[in-house]
Protein backbone atom coordinates (compact mmCIF):
# COMPACT_ATOMS: atom_id res chain seq x y z
CA UNK A 1 0.00 0.00 0.00
CA UNK A 2 0.82 3.54 -0.48
CA UNK A 3 0.72 6.48 2.56
CA UNK A 4 0.98 10.10 2.66
CA UNK A 5 2.56 11.78 5.17
CA UNK A 6 0.34 15.54 4.17
CA UNK A 7 2.22 17.61 6.48
CA UNK A 8 5.96 16.90 5.10
CA UNK A 9 4.53 15.79 1.26
CA UNK A 10 6.29 12.57 1.30
CA UNK A 11 4.37 9.13 0.37
CA UNK A 12 6.12 5.27 1.55
CA UNK A 13 4.96 1.78 0.20
CA UNK A 14 3.71 0.40 3.73
CA UNK A 15 2.47 -2.83 5.47
CA UNK A 16 -1.16 -2.12 6.98
CA UNK A 17 -1.46 -4.04 10.31
CA UNK A 18 -4.88 -4.04 11.11
CA UNK A 19 -8.02 -2.43 10.16
CA UNK A 20 -9.41 -0.19 13.89
CA UNK A 21 -12.14 1.74 12.83
CA UNK A 22 -15.10 2.17 10.35
CA UNK A 23 -17.51 5.03 10.59
CA UNK A 24 -20.17 3.07 8.58
CA UNK A 25 -20.31 -0.51 9.70
CA UNK A 26 -18.64 -2.38 12.52
CA UNK A 27 -18.76 -5.67 10.84
CA UNK A 28 -15.89 -4.17 8.65
CA UNK A 29 -13.67 -3.78 11.22
CA UNK A 30 -14.20 -7.41 12.75
CA UNK A 31 -14.00 -8.65 9.18
CA UNK A 32 -10.76 -6.67 8.33
CA UNK A 33 -12.59 -5.41 5.15
CA UNK A 34 -10.69 -2.54 3.62
CA UNK A 35 -12.67 0.30 2.38
CA UNK A 36 -12.68 3.61 1.28
CA UNK A 37 -12.06 5.69 4.55
CA UNK A 38 -11.63 3.10 6.84
CA UNK A 39 -9.31 3.70 9.33
CA UNK A 40 -5.84 1.21 9.48
CA UNK A 41 -2.66 1.05 11.28
CA UNK A 42 0.58 0.76 9.16
CA UNK A 43 3.64 0.16 9.73
CA UNK A 44 5.87 3.34 10.63
CA UNK A 45 8.89 1.91 9.39
CA UNK A 46 9.34 3.61 6.48
CA UNK A 47 8.52 7.24 7.36
CA UNK A 48 10.88 6.60 10.15
CA UNK A 49 13.59 6.09 7.82
CA UNK A 50 12.92 9.52 5.82
CA UNK A 51 12.41 11.36 8.88
CA UNK A 52 15.96 10.53 10.32
CA UNK A 53 17.59 10.40 6.95
CA UNK A 54 15.95 13.83 6.07
CA UNK A 55 16.14 15.89 9.67
CA UNK A 56 18.91 14.25 11.17
CA UNK A 57 17.02 13.35 14.11
CA UNK A 58 15.94 10.28 16.21
CA UNK A 59 12.41 9.32 16.10
CA UNK A 60 10.32 6.96 17.49
CA UNK A 61 12.86 5.59 19.62
CA UNK A 62 12.97 5.32 23.69
CA UNK A 63 15.59 6.70 25.96
CA UNK A 64 18.88 5.05 25.32
CA UNK A 65 20.22 3.99 28.22
CA UNK A 66 16.33 2.28 28.90
CA UNK A 67 17.34 0.80 26.05
CA UNK A 68 20.69 -0.67 26.12
CA UNK A 69 19.85 -1.84 29.49
CA UNK A 70 16.59 -3.78 28.58
CA UNK A 71 18.30 -5.09 25.21
CA UNK A 72 21.79 -5.89 27.16
CA UNK A 73 21.18 -9.98 26.51
CA UNK A 74 20.77 -9.74 22.70
CA UNK A 75 23.59 -9.04 20.46
CA UNK A 76 21.15 -9.41 17.71
CA UNK A 77 18.74 -6.77 18.54
CA UNK A 78 21.88 -4.22 19.55
CA UNK A 79 23.63 -5.06 15.93
CA UNK A 80 19.93 -3.90 14.30
CA UNK A 81 20.15 -0.69 16.90
CA UNK A 82 23.29 -0.17 15.48
CA UNK A 83 23.02 -0.36 12.11
CA UNK A 84 19.47 2.07 12.14
CA UNK A 85 21.83 4.54 14.35
CA UNK A 86 24.40 4.79 11.33
CA UNK A 87 22.11 7.48 9.40
CA UNK A 88 22.54 9.54 12.40
CA UNK A 89 26.16 9.17 13.43
CA UNK A 90 27.68 8.99 10.17
CA UNK A 91 30.27 11.77 9.52
CA UNK A 92 29.26 14.92 7.49
CA UNK A 93 30.63 17.89 5.76
CA UNK A 94 30.29 21.08 7.70
CA UNK A 95 27.98 22.32 4.99
CA UNK A 96 25.51 19.33 4.71
CA UNK A 97 25.50 19.57 8.74
CA UNK A 98 24.67 23.03 8.32
CA UNK A 99 21.62 22.11 5.92
CA UNK A 100 20.30 19.66 8.76
CA UNK A 101 20.50 22.48 11.45
CA UNK A 102 18.34 24.27 9.28
CA UNK A 103 15.81 21.99 8.66
CA UNK A 104 15.53 21.41 11.97
CA UNK A 105 15.33 24.91 13.54
CA UNK A 106 12.36 25.28 10.79
CA UNK A 107 10.54 21.82 11.80
CA UNK A 108 8.26 21.23 14.46
CA UNK A 109 6.75 17.33 15.42
CA UNK A 110 3.35 16.99 16.33
CA UNK A 111 3.43 15.41 19.51
CA UNK A 112 0.27 12.72 18.91
CA UNK A 113 2.33 11.66 15.78
CA UNK A 114 5.03 11.05 18.12
CA UNK A 115 3.84 9.16 20.33
CA UNK A 116 1.87 6.88 18.00
CA UNK A 117 5.74 6.53 15.73
CA UNK A 118 6.69 5.41 19.80
CA UNK A 119 4.06 2.97 20.13
CA UNK A 120 5.26 1.74 16.55
CA UNK A 121 1.88 1.48 14.99
CA UNK A 122 0.55 5.04 12.74
CA UNK A 123 -3.44 5.82 12.43
CA UNK A 124 -4.21 6.63 8.74
CA UNK A 125 -7.46 6.36 6.41
CA UNK A 126 -7.50 4.92 3.31
CA UNK A 127 -8.51 7.51 0.26
CA UNK A 128 -8.48 4.79 -2.61
CA UNK A 129 -11.35 2.38 -3.17
CA UNK A 130 -9.17 -1.11 -2.68
CA UNK A 131 -11.80 -3.47 -4.23
CA UNK A 132 -12.40 -1.39 -7.75
CA UNK A 133 -8.62 -0.66 -8.28
CA UNK A 134 -6.74 -3.04 -6.38
CA UNK A 135 -4.57 -1.39 -4.52
CA UNK A 136 -5.02 0.27 -1.25
CA UNK A 137 -3.76 3.68 -1.07
CA UNK A 138 -4.15 6.36 1.46
CA UNK A 139 -2.45 8.99 4.05
CA UNK A 140 -1.68 9.23 7.80
CA UNK A 141 -3.95 10.88 10.01
CA UNK A 142 -2.88 14.32 11.76
CA UNK A 143 -4.01 16.80 13.51
CA UNK A 144 -7.49 17.17 14.36
CA UNK A 145 -8.37 14.40 12.56
CA UNK A 146 -5.82 12.25 14.39
CA UNK A 147 -7.24 13.56 17.65
CA UNK A 148 -10.97 12.66 16.46
CA UNK A 149 -10.12 9.08 15.82
CA UNK A 150 -8.04 8.40 18.28
CA UNK A 151 -11.13 9.83 20.41
CA UNK A 152 -13.28 7.37 18.71
CA UNK A 153 -11.60 3.87 19.08
CA UNK A 154 -10.60 4.71 22.51
CA UNK A 155 -14.33 5.33 23.16
CA UNK A 156 -15.17 2.03 21.38
CA UNK A 157 -12.40 -0.12 23.49
CA UNK A 158 -13.93 1.05 26.83
CA UNK A 159 -17.30 -0.54 26.01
Amino acid sequence: TQSTWGSEAVSRKTRIIDVVYNASNNELVRTKTLVKNAIVLVDPAPFRQYYESHYLLPLGRRDKKAAAGKDAGGEQQGGAAAAEDDVLLKPRSKSCLAKYEKRQREHTLDPALDEQFLAGRLLACISSRPGQVGRCDGYLLEGKELDFYARKIRAKKSK
